[in-house]
């Protein structure tokens, strides 16, 4: 088997695009950068403390890991569950693995361990992985891509494989990948090749196989990873937009279908552009994520319109009730967008990343990280809750492997300097490409305030690229103190070329104030609401706070003052939104009434009159408003929540994209 192991000291890295040639940046590996803040660094505790022990432990008691122990003959037990199974006991380890950088818990530690004697002793002879076709099953194997996931689970184990080596150097579970790999390489080519042609219903693999090139370079992973994309639109994975399968991939411009695939797919294909530069991959993703931003994606960032099926609608369908939104969606437009950003630093991108990220991916789980969201509605009469486990629990350990790796996103390197891509306190140790290495000690409020002050520890010239938000008007940069020559507008970074010496400082200042974001005339259920932001946050109102009517009844003041108040009460410390506001619900003329002609009776008119006289007298009065952050809803008494509000003279202040 060929290729090399090319190790982990300092390469903890969640995309490698250190050796990629057509990737512009290189992310700083999650081992050289420490968050001492107060939004991620609680995640993160919270994750190592109370979300990665107990889903192993649900991992346990659901037969997920009996069902390797049985594959692997340590155990005879009878396979539980649903066919794809395995892939969560693979993200959990992907989630794990992370959480050791640094050392990691003792507890951790054990059941990582476990994991990883169970799932190398289940691998087969052959090299084939995946504990549901064993046994009577055996002769299924590979016989249904569309619909069975082999390769979906295949890609996730080969994610934690590598996850696992970068973070912790134990060979056991790359060797065990390499394996799995090589067999599934033996069976799936393009024609001519000797091989099955084929294509997963759900995509996965291709991402997992460009990392595992990265980290081996042997290159039949990367041209595997290539024929995979290369195969869709060939019938193979059912023919339909529901699995991408319509177009060739160079052919598609819309975002189609099961939603997390769909980007999942593009992930993939944006890792193999950075490999190979192929501009007809290149023009597809632009169209197909310019339509997903522009056209089909949520104001927090989270996609997919349909529970049927999982699936973006159509452009401009975007119900809020009615949302799917998964968790998993909105990881897979960040892990996407990130991808996007490496190629060639566009700031676009990381706006949508940290979009999705805080306001897509964090209400996925409680504040106390017990309990989770598969959908994540944007208005609810009160009946949503997060639950403590599902039976296809795709969504949990995929939210915690995304905060146990969050570290790996905050910069990157290029040839020109290093990249500052999203604000916290903390201190990273960052190796440039000419082997100097920088320290740069981050304090900051972000993205309740927006102050940065970076101290630079190092010397001699570089760039210091500062992101500057799309969101943000009139951001400034000074350095010692001294207003620096930069342009700093919304939606680029700034950079900072200068020779740098120890202890100098660099504030950054990006000014934040609550805005009302109207969408597109054609969302037609947002007609005369707005949603309120500030900075990167996206907000909500929820009972909890508002208890002097249904909020989703609630029509706050089109041009009063919104102001910005800390709650530190609520998820260790949060800026809420106050305002003024009114509660209009419908008037009397509405009960038992459905539709009703605009010129009624007299006698209807007079009564419709008198009922909205008495309604105006008693909601003449302006009543206080609270709005908390959406990434933090869901945590008290249950109740009605909505991110879109009605609006008195509402005016569009700011784009719906949130970019």
């Amino acid at each position: 088997m060929g290729g090399m192991d090319m190790g982990h000291a300092g390469r903890a890295v969640v995309v490698d695009t250190a050796g990629s040639p057509f990737a512009r940046l290189k992310p700083v590996g999650v081992d050289r950068v420490s968050l001492v803040d107060k939004l991620w660094a609680p995640r993160m505790e919270i994750n190592q403390r109370t979300m990665i022990p107990d889903q192993y432990r649900v991992l346990e008691d659901t037969g997920r890991m009996d069902n390797l122990r049985a594959a692997g003959g340590l155990k005879d037990a009878a396979f539980r569950g649903m066919y794809f199974n395995d892939s969560d006991v693979y993200k959990w380890v992907e989630a794990a693995s992370w959480g050791m950088v640094g050392g990691g818990s003792a507890a951790i530690a054990r059941d990582l361990e476990e994991a990883v004697k169970v799932i190398c002793a289940a691998q087969q002879d052959d090299g084939y992985l995946n504990s549901y076709f064993m046994g009577d099953k055996a002769g299924l194997r590979w016989s249904n891509l569309r619909d069975m996931h082999e390769l979906y689970c295949a890609g996730h184990f080969i994610q934690a494989a590598v996850a696992n080596k970068r973070a912790t150097g134990d060979p056991r579970l790359l060797a065990t990948a390499r394996r799995l790999a090589d067999h599934i390489d033996g069976v799936f080519g393009p024609p001519g090749s000797g091989k099955k042609e084929g294509a997963p219903g759900h995509e996965e693999i291709e991402m997992a196989l460009v990392e595992l090139w990265r980290q081996t370079r042997e290159k039949r992973y990367l041209d595997l990873a290539g024929y995979f994309v290369s195969a869709r639109g060939k019938g193979l994975a059912g023919g339909d937009a529901y699995h991408q399968d319509h177009k060739r991939f160079t052919q598609m411009a819309e975002v189609t279908g099961h939603a997390v695939r769909a980007v999942y797919l593009n992930a993939g294909a944006a890792d193999l552009l950075a490999e190979n530069g192929d501009a007809a991959i290149g023009a597809a993703l632009e169209k197909m994520w310019t339509n997903m931003v522009e056209r089909r994606m949520y104001v927090t960032g989270g996609i997919g319109a349909r529970h049927e099926g999982e699936a973006f609608g159509s452009d401009f369908e975007l119900p809020n009730a009615r949302a799917y939104s998964e968790t998993c969606a909105a990881i897979g437009n960040a892990m996407w967008s990130w991808r996007m950003f490496v190629l060639d630093g566009d700031a676009k991108y990381m706006d949508i990343f940290e979009l999705a990220l805080l306001n897509g991916v964090l209400p996925g789980v409680s504040l106390g990280g017990k309990s989770y969201s598969y959908v994540n509605p944007l208005e609810t009469d009160g009946g949503h809750r997060r639950s403590a486990w599902f039976d296809c629990a795709c969504c949990p350990p995929n939210v915690a492997r995304m905060l146990a790796s969050v570290p790996g996103y905050f910069f990157c390197v290029s040839k020109e300097g290093v990249w500052v891509n999203m604000y916290a306190s903390g201190i990273a140790r960052i190796m440039l490409q000419d082997s100097r290495e920088v320290t740069l000690k981050t304090e900051t409020g972000y993205p309740w305030n927006g102050r940065v002050d970076i101290s630079v520890g190092g010397e001699g010239e570089f760039t210091m690229f500062l992101r500057i938000p799309g969101w943000c008007e009139g951001a400034c940069v000074s350095v010692n103190g001294q207003a620096a020559e930069v342009e700093a507008a919304p939606g680029s970074y700034a950079a900072l070329k200068r020779d740098w010496r120890p202890g100098d400082e660099v504030t950054l200042y990006l000014p934040m104030e609550a805005v009302k974001v109207k969408s597109h005339p054609r969302v037609l259920e947002n007609t005369g609401r707005v949603a309120l932001m500030r900075g990167p946050i996206v907000y909500c109102v929820e009972k909890a706070d508002n208890p002097g009517g249904d909020v989703r009844d609630l029509v706050i003041s089109g041009h009063g003052a919104i102001e910005a108040e800390w709650k530190p009460e609520l998820g260790g410390g949060v800026i809420v939104l106050k305002g003024t506001g009114r509660f209009a619900p419908p008037d009397e003329g509405w009960n038992g009434v459905l539709y009703r002609s605009r010129r009624a009776r007299p006698g209807a008119v007079r009564a419709n009159l008198l009922a909205a006289a008495r309604l105006i007298e008693e909601h003449k009065g302006k009543v206080p408003f609270i709005a908390v952050p959406y990434n933090v809803w869901g945590n008290r008494e249950g109740g009605p929540m909505s991110v879109w509000v009605r609006a008195e003279g509402e005016t569009l202040l700011r784009s719906g994209s949130g970019s």
